[in-house]
């Protein structure tokens, strides 16, 4: 627990409302509200959730804000010009409707969802920022931030645009540091020159490094026999400077204990971890998988209706560890109904909405070649 630009202790793990447990389709809503306990209990407080995220602001309402006091918990929330935003109108409805579906009265922090190139400019044209001001005037908001998805010199011009933004919402992990395509490092050094506080998303890139390439498992089990490998990737962030609180999108109540067994007394990587994370790194710099996090922005729009980042976690199996059959079976198994990479037409339409920027027609190509045949 740290010491936060917001003047008080904010826990180092945030609960990330965006992968629950799903049941049929639909959340499980149970389960989630036995998440939540866990995490309340443990001396957390931090939860996240978006207007774009199916059933996650409903969800939330059932399970934490019905449930609990509201000043037991602080939420966080999001708006969305280019997705399920066509007019100015419609953007800023976004809002009152999250507010309705949580029922939260009002939000803790509440960002511009998914800065990037293609899309800040459609938050100046809706006049989003001036939207945003005006609610935390009426006590609606307590911080205004936003989430990013770009590099280190747009990430400069809007916080030297919008000096009244509270906090910064940027995709960390050890994996991506360097990743000239995701800029981690550079993007954190931007927020921390803006004397910015940081919530952290992806620390675990969507799971991958709960389950890194063999070479990466080895290193971490030299070390630390037993210790999970999503630990690692957490404690990375949650020992930058600057740091909020560290989202980790859990989706069942094991991996809600294995987040609170090593974050509720947290423990600073120590120099020779450190060390060990920076060999992680260099190994992971030749990794041939998929940077894909889920996030699924990519399907909304797919004329195809192909899952890709389903095929994409198969197509790891086969490029990460080596595990073609289980990659095959796995591909087999999430296009059953059709919808297969060979069936991409090539609109591009996926690649424009990804937040790690992704050649995916050329890596749905691969998929193809590697598992279809």
């Amino acid at each position: 627990m740290a010491m936060d630009y917001f003047g008080k202790d904010t826990p180092k793990l945030g609960f990330g409302l965006m992968r629950l447990p799903n049941t049929l389709g639909k959340i499980d809503v149970a389960q989630t509200a036995q998440m939540v306990d866990r995490f309340l209990e443990a001396g957390f407080t931090y939860f996240d959730t978006a207007y774009v995220y199916l059933g996650s602001e409903a969800a939330a309402k059932k399970a934490l804000v019905d449930r609990y006091p509201r000043e037991s918990f602080t939420l966080a929330s999001k708006i969305n010009a280019f997705l399920m935003a066509p007019t100015e109108k419609a953007c800023k409805k976004q809002f009152y409707t999250s507010l309705e579906r949580t029922g939260a009265g009002y939000f803790d922090y509440y960002l511009l969802h998914a800065l990037m190139e293609n899309n800040y400019r459609k938050y100046d044209k809706f006049h989003i920022w001036d939207f945003v001001a005006e609610q935390k005037e009426k006590g609606l908001i307590k911080h205004i931030g936003f989430s990013f998805h770009a590099g280190p010199e747009l990430l400069d011009e809007l916080l030297t645009a919008h000096p009244e933004v509270d906090f910064v919402q940027l995709q960390l992990n050890y994996a991506d540091w360097d990743n000239p395509s995701v800029t981690s490092r550079a993007n954190y050094e931007v927020a921390r020159k803006h004397n910015k506080a940081i919530t952290v998303m992806e620390p675990v890139k969507g799971g991958r490094l709960a389950d890194p390439p063999k070479e990466v498992k080895a290193l971490f089990d030299a070390y630390a026999p037993g210790a999970s490998y999503a630990s690692w990737a957490i404690r990375f962030v949650a020992s930058l400077d600057g740091i909020l609180t560290v989202l980790s999108g859990m989706s069942n109540v094991a991996q809600m204990e294995d987040n609170l067994s090593y974050m509720r007394q947290f423990k600073p990587l120590n120099e020779e971890e450190q060390r060990i994370i920076q060999e992680a790194q260099r190994i992971l710099g030749h990794s041939a998988t998929v940077p894909c996090t889920a996030c699924r922005y990519c399907t909304e729009g797919c004329p195809m209706q192909i899952p890709i980042p389903d095929i994409f976690k198969a197509l790891n199996k086969r490029l990460g560890n080596g595990q073609m059959e289980e990659a095959v079976q796995e591909y087999l198994t999430v296009t059953e109904e059709g919808h297969r990479a060979g069936d991409c037409i090539e609109c591009r339409q996926c690649e424009g909405a990804c937040p790690q920027h992704i050649a995916i027609t050329d890596r749905l190509k691969q998929a193809a070649e590697l598992l279809e045949t």
